[in-house]
């Protein structure tokens, strides 16, 4: 079948005009409404320029469809996320492309219940649909608009997720990136007893202070500054539509999300014993010893929001963790949100008593981590046969890429859903030398 470059693993993403534009826009809110015959769609947007004509012309689709729109303007991810439930909708469009340059817009899917919708799960009778011109019939009633704001109600719904009374005075800087996270950063403010330091927290297009993308090393400078200039106790990124939030502690220095997965579901199962954890195949020593010692049980699921968010639903699970710094609740819909590990750390770092930097200091030596590498490579599949062809006298599996572990060490590498990457992630157990010699010699390999 022909494709569209656009249409990725999860979700709608390209360059405007070239590979998203309104005539796209228009024909994708005809197909969704069809398909999934709807009759209340959610609509969010980014910051982007092109947001607001992509959001008219994907809104006449739908309506044209037959479905009635409720419109919740500027916002994140997580609020459409939050809201498909809450407004009893048949499904949800955000368009945003998250970290990506301004150039770039996308679409996320979610139907009833916010169940996501990716490649697998419906985008692939969407783009069929869309390709053959068969978008259902219009609709001799069209649907109705009604703007709404959900801030409040998105705001309200996260205290179930924590106490503020138990959340210390701290000082904590929080960027924003110029993307939507100011919009709750400021909402939430007067229910956290924290001071919050806010920078570059008003929502601009231009992305003056570069892509809301805080895996780029040169994006967290600003964060870090801030950081030791106010001898703050911790620092909070966000990405552009925050559904994923990062993390800094009081010396400035950035913590891996891998680290983060491991606490919050240390934290978690403290008063939740018992439950299931999911993770994601990348790294996971330090995760399944965490869960195991905390009486939890720790399951593996393959990499991507779609692939985690079916596996909680499957195993009931309470909270699952991606190291790329997604995480996701089931008491919110089983999905990601960049707002809850916020507030969950502000708690968590003031019960303990302890700065960040203490609470992962123990991770991080018994199982240090290269983070995630990315290599350009334009073919990726050969490079994994190949890696897999040399590590054979490994624990070989292949649920994400291809993972090999030995006694000491383990790396896994997958090709990206959406670019020509590589990615490739090592650990070891308490040798950091051999995970930096590892990480040398599996990188001369890919790159050769």
């Amino acid at each position: 079948m022909e494709r569209l470059n656009s249409f990725k693993a999860y979700d709608i993403r390209g360059k405007v005009p070239g590979e998203l534009n309104e005539d796209l826009a228009y024909k994708i809110g005809r197909a969704f409404a069809s398909y999934l015959k709807a009759k209340t769609v959610v609509v969010g947007k980014d910051v982007r320029k092109s947001s607001d004509p992509l959001a008219g012309a994907l809104i006449k689709g739908l309506n044209e469809g037959g479905a009635d729109v409720i419109n919740i303007g500027l916002c994140g991810t997580e609020m459409i996320y939050f809201s498909v439930p809450a407004l009893n909708a048949d499904g949800g469009i955000m368009i945003t492309a998250s970290h990506n340059p301004p150039e770039y817009n996308g679409m996320k899917f979610v139907k009833k219940g916010s169940v996501p919708m990716g490649y697998d799960s419906g985008l692939n009778v969407i783009e069929k649909m869309v390709l053959e011109n068969n978008l259902g019939e219009v609709s001799p009633t069209k649907g109705t608009v009604t703007n709404k704001d959900v801030m409040d109600d998105f705001i309200a719904n996260l205290s179930k997720f924590y106490d503020p009374k138990k959340i210390k005075p701290l000082k904590v800087v929080v960027n924003a990136g110029n993307g939507c996270a100011g919009l709750a950063i400021d909402a939430i403010e007067n229910k956290l007893p924290a001071k919050l330091i806010k920078i570059f927290n008003n929502p601009d297009p231009d992305f003056p202070n570069g892509v809301p993308n805080p895996l780029l090393i040169e994006n967290r400078e600003a964060t870090t500054k801030a950081l030791l200039e106010s001898k703050a106790d911790l620092g909070v990124a966000w990405d552009g539509d925050f559904d994923r939030c990062f993390f800094f502690d009081e010396k400035g220095n950035f913590i891996e999300g891998y680290y983060i997965v491991g606490l919050l579901a240390k934290s978690i199962l403290k008063l939740h014993p018992g439950e299931s954890i999911v993770h994601d195949p990348r790294l996971i020593w330090n995760t399944v010893e965490v869960v195991t010692k905390a009486g939890g049980k720790p399951v593996m699921s393959k990499s991507g929001h779609a692939y985690i968010k079916e596996k909680m639903r499957e195993v009931n699970a309470i909270y699952g963790g991606e190291m790329s710094a997604h995480h996701y609740f089931r008491d919110n819909a089983y999905s990601d949100s960049g707002m809850i590990p916020f507030v969950l750390m502000l708690q968590l770092i003031s019960e303990e008593g302890k700065p960040l930097s203490k609470l992962v200091e123990e991770m991080i030596a018994d199982y240090p981590c290269s983070g995630e590498i990315n290599s350009t490579l334009e073919n990726s599949a050969a490079k994994i046969t190949e890696l897999t062809e040399k590590y054979t006298d490994g624990k070989v599996d292949h649920i994400d890429g291809i993972s090999v572990e030995y006694d000491d060490w383990r790396f896994n590498v997958r090709m990206s859903n959406t670019e020509p990457i590589i990615r490739l992630n090592v650990e070891t157990k308490h040798d950091i030398k051999l995970m930096e010699s590892k990480t040398e010699e599996l990188l001369k390999i890919i790159r050769s």
